[in-house]
């Protein structure tokens, strides 16, 4: 265990905890687009940042990444920190100025649009956070899902553009995206995701459609539990 400060508060700590996750422990908010449980921490965002203090040394720091240590002073929402922060999502508005949770976030931090950043005309809502690609790729075991082309052009996709022949419908990258910009909608027996339509499967129990064939069959193949064994509903398991 570490032993740290965070705004003025004696906190203990596991050693190899994340700043981020001792604050939210502790009931401190921070805020953050990119991180999540699921998947490794990226800084991304940079919403998160905070002000450390280690010995006489004062920097700012991402504290999804930065681990705590002991003897640390932290500072959440000091004038150094809000500044950065409202940089950071300035930036942000203007790359996504359609999305709604990026705005909403904005008003919550109080945070307006700066004029002499000009916002994005494409529509995208993308904060190149790579959540989607690494739940696709380790939580999922696909990677379905990349990232093509490099600085202004950098963009999310599947590879040269073209459906994916190996996503598998399943909507992982949809609910995990923050912005919202992965959109998944669905018919009562098919899905539609990331130019793919997939067929769903109906529960042998209730008839109710709830998961895509294609994503059946592959937990099929990798845990050796038949397809038919699988067509039940968690309602009705």
């Amino acid at each position: 265990m570490v032993n740290l400060v965070i705004d003025g508060k004696n906190i203990q700590a596991k050693k190899g905890t994340t700043l981020l996750a001792v604050a939210r422990e502790n009931g401190i908010d921070i805020p953050t687009l990119c991180s999540h449980e699921s998947v490794e921490n990226s800084g991304a965002c940079r919403l998160c940042v905070v002000e450390i203090t280690k010995g006489k040394t004062k920097k700012i720091v991402t504290s999804c990444l930065y681990k705590a240590e002991d003897g640390l002073m932290v500072e959440t929402g000091n004038e150094r920190v809000l500044k950065v922060r409202k940089f950071v999502m300035q930036l942000l508005m203007a790359r996504c100025p359609t999305s709604g949770v990026i705005r909403d976030l904005a008003v919550k931090m109080g945070v307006v649009p700066e004029p002499r950043f000009k916002p994005n005309e494409d529509g995208k809502k993308c904060i190149m956070c790579r959540l989607c690609v690494q739940v696709c790729e380790h939580v999922v075991g696909v990677s379905a899902l990349g990232f093509a082309f490099r600085g202004t052009d950098k963009a999310l996709g599947t590879p040269f553009r073209e459906p994916s022949s190996v996503c598998i419908g399943c909507g992982s990258c949809a609910y995990i995206c923050p912005t919202q910009q992965i959109v998944m909608t669905s018919t009562e027996d098919t899905r539609s995701i990331c130019g793919r339509t997939f067929k769903m499967r109906a529960c042998s129990v209730c008839g109710r459609y709830f998961a895509p064939e294609d994503q059946l069959a592959f937990i099929s193949e990798k845990t050796g539990v038949s397809v038919e064994d699988l067509s039940v509903c968690v309602s009705c398991r």
